[in-house]
């Protein structure tokens, strides 16, 4: 077990019923953490904060959109102002769309950015001049296995893009606040099972199934496991890796 006692961890995109995001900031809280469940969408935080504290787990909620430089700096000040720190940012929100380069719109490609990479960028821009304070911090992105091989899964090519752009943003990064005991990693899911994959196409599915050798998609929580490691004070000599949890469909 990995102790996060008095952590204060915040999950960004985390307001879903059902998906990775939920599971991360659970997987957090049984290990000790206070849990901070961000999302733009009201109703999906309190539902999943009331759930936290139904059992027994210390979360807040707050309502942010990340892709507004102000709504970021008074959610991040808050935190501050309630818990006197932020120990860790798991950047978990994203958005997708499936389109071809031939139908794809400049609105479309800014939208995915806006939120897959400008709305991450604020936010770590943020958190890290809390944690340089500090002299700690962990920070995790989810990337995807699209944005290493180029789709193949779900979204177009302005999300492979957005993803593959998540990478570079974090190995710069780590050379810039490694000095300041903040590491910053991360973790690239291939198929995993959640809304998404069960919406597919039994045609298209079978055929995502196929590539991978393990035969079936990952479970939220093998995702979670990952983040919560790199998450952890035992990662501490690890930075500006990038974990790949996707079953084998992809190696490097």
């Amino acid at each position: 077990m990995l102790d996060f006692t008095d952590q204060v961890v915040v999950v960004t995109g985390a307001g879903s019923p059902k998906g990775i995001g939920r599971t991360i900031a659970h997987t957090f809280a049984r290990q000790g953490a206070k849990v901070v469940i961000c999302d733009i969408n009201q109703a999906g935080v309190d539902a999943n904060v009331a759930e936290m504290h139904g059992m027994g787990y210390e979360a807040m909620g707050y309502v942010a959109n990340l892709t507004d430089k102000e709504s970021v700096d008074k959610m991040v000040a808050a935190i501050v102002d309630t818990y006197g720190r932020i120990d860790v940012l798991v950047n978990n929100a994203g958005i997708s769309q499936k389109v071809t380069v031939a139908d794809m719109t400049l609105d479309d490609m800014k939208r995915i950015f806006s939120v897959n990479m400008f709305g991450l960028f604020l936010i770590t821009q943020a958190v890290c001049e809390v944690m340089k304070k500090q002299n700690y911090g962990r920070i995790v992105h989810l990337s995807s296995v699209s944005g290493k091989r180029g789709g193949g899964v779900f979204g177009g090519a302005h999300y492979s893009a957005s993803k593959a752009a998540v990478l570079g943003f974090s190995k710069n990064l780590a050379r810039e606040v490694s000095q300041y005991g903040i590491t910053t990693n991360c973790v690239c899911p291939g198929l995993i099972n959640t809304e998404i994959w069960k919406s597919m196409p039994k045609e298209q599915a079978d055929a995502v199934i196929a590539s991978i050798p393990m035969g079936r998609p990952g479970e939220t929580q093998e995702v979670a496991n990952a983040i919560v490691f790199l998450a952890s004070k035992e990662a501490s000599y690890i930075t500006g890796e990038e974990i790949d949890i996707n079953g084998g469909s992809h190696m490097d």
